[in-house]
Order: structure tokens, then sequence, then C-alpha cells
């Protein structure tokens, strides 16, 4: 298996919506070689499929960010089959809040385990592989949610204060913070890490909510931190629409 030469992207939750999205434009508009990370590998390799059926790069990766020991052999497949790693867009996440048959227990620690443990265990681990960049500086997205903003939380005229989310909410704060320790961890290395909220898109997390706008709009600003050169920001929270407040 050979990249060829292609930049290198993993997309977590690549099989459906954003992820999807994200990864599609990677390969078709960038010539990046996307790895569709998916917890079911069939799910994954349609994905790929299809994009390798257009004259694009692409493969799939088994990976569940609840299970350690998946998360350890992604790491491991992804060294033994490249050896590097280019870019890690961590779009993977849930949104389980509103589901009425839940307790708080299984609320928050399910929404935490996928959001914040999965993907800072991912993340973490892929670090001496990003540090291998081929194609530019290491780059990482992290998708989050203006939601998870300190300052918009006690904003009452926000659409969705009322909104009842706090282990989502709670979450995506946390995904800020990791954001930030990593934009300092591969500060020496030229590293590029960035939060972006794609705004409100229809996807399953939403039940395809009739008010928001498509993934290929909400992946747009994920792809711009995604491909960014040794000029571009790090450390930074952002929306298509410019930054976003802390």
């Amino acid at each position: 298996m050979s990249p060829q030469n292609a930049p290198l992207a993993l997309i977590t939750g690549a099989t459906q919506g954003i992820g999807r999205a994200v990864a599609q434009i990677l390969a078709s508009k960038h010539s990046y070689h996307a790895i569709i990370a998916a917890r079911t590998p069939k799910d994954g390799e349609k994905v790929a499929a299809d994009l390798r059926e257009a004259g694009h790069q692409a493969s799939t990766i088994q990976l569940d960010l609840t299970s350690a020991e998946s998360i350890q052999d992604a790491i491991a497949t992804i060294e033994k089959d490249f050896g590097y790693l280019d870019v890690l867009v961590n779009n993977a996440g849930i949104c389980i809040d509103l589901f009425p048959n839940l307790n708080a227990w299984d609320r928050f620690s399910r929404t935490v385990t996928t959001n914040v443990i999965g993907t800072a265990t991912l993340t973490d681990g892929l670090i001496p592989l990003l540090r291998k960049a081929k194609a530019g500086p290491p780059r990482i997205v992290f998708v989050t949610s203006i939601m998870g903003s300190l300052e918009k939380s006690t904003d009452k005229t926000t659409p969705y204060y009322n909104l009842d989310c706090k282990a989502y909410d709670a979450s995506k704060a946390a995904v800020n913070m990791l954001m930030l320790n990593y934009s300092r961890e591969l500060d020496g290395d030229g590293g590029k890490v960035n939060s972006v909220c794609p705004g409100l898109v229809k996807t399953a997390l939403n039940n395809f909510s009739d008010y928001g706008h498509s993934p290929e709009i909400g992946a747009e600003r994920i792809v711009e931190m995604a491909t960014l050169d040794e000029s571009g920001p790090t450390g930074t929270l952002s929306d298509r629409n410019g930054s976003l407040p802390w």
C-alpha cells in the first residue's frame, strides 16, 4: 500500500456526513490519500472504494474510539503501512444528551469517552508519525462546536441557549483544550493544530436538521485548516466565517 507521494490524511468518522465530505474533498480537490477511519470496516471500504473508482487515492482502517485496543491497532497499522502521517482530522463524535432513555452517567461517560478520551488517545499515539510529515507541516484539525464556547454559553440570544446538552457542550470545550495542548506540543515542529466548528450541518448527529447546511459546506473550513502550509495559523478556534470566541 502506497500513497504514491500524495499527502496522507487520516479522517475519523469518515463514513458519512462531515467526515465523508472532508475525505472526498481532500482526495478529489487536493490530491490527498485519504485514510477512511470507520468503526465498521465494510462501511469505510465503501467510501474508499468509491474514491478509488473515481481515480483518487484512498484506503480504510478500522477505528473505534471507545476501544483502547482498536486505537492502538489503528496507530500500529498506519505506522506499518505508511510510517508517517501528514494530517489528522479528528471529526468523529457523538451527541446523545437528548436521548430520553439514558441516565446522566451513561450520557456523560459515553460522550466523554468518544469525544475526548478516544480522540486524545488517538492523537497522542499519532504524534510521532505526524512529526515525520512529508507534505508540509504536521496538521491536526479538531472538529468542535460553538456550543463548547464558554463565552457563547452565557449568551441568551443564541438559538441553542436553552438546549440541554451538558455532556456534549462540556466535551467540545475539552476538545478545544486538547487542541491548545497539542498546538503547544507540535509548535517546535512547525505544526498547525486548530479547532473548527462546521456550524449546523444536516447530519445524523442532529437528525438531519432542516435548518442545517450541507456537509460539503460544513467541511470547507476543516479542509482549509487541513491543507495549511508553513505560514498558516495554529492554536485557533474558528468557523468558515472567521474566529470564534473561547
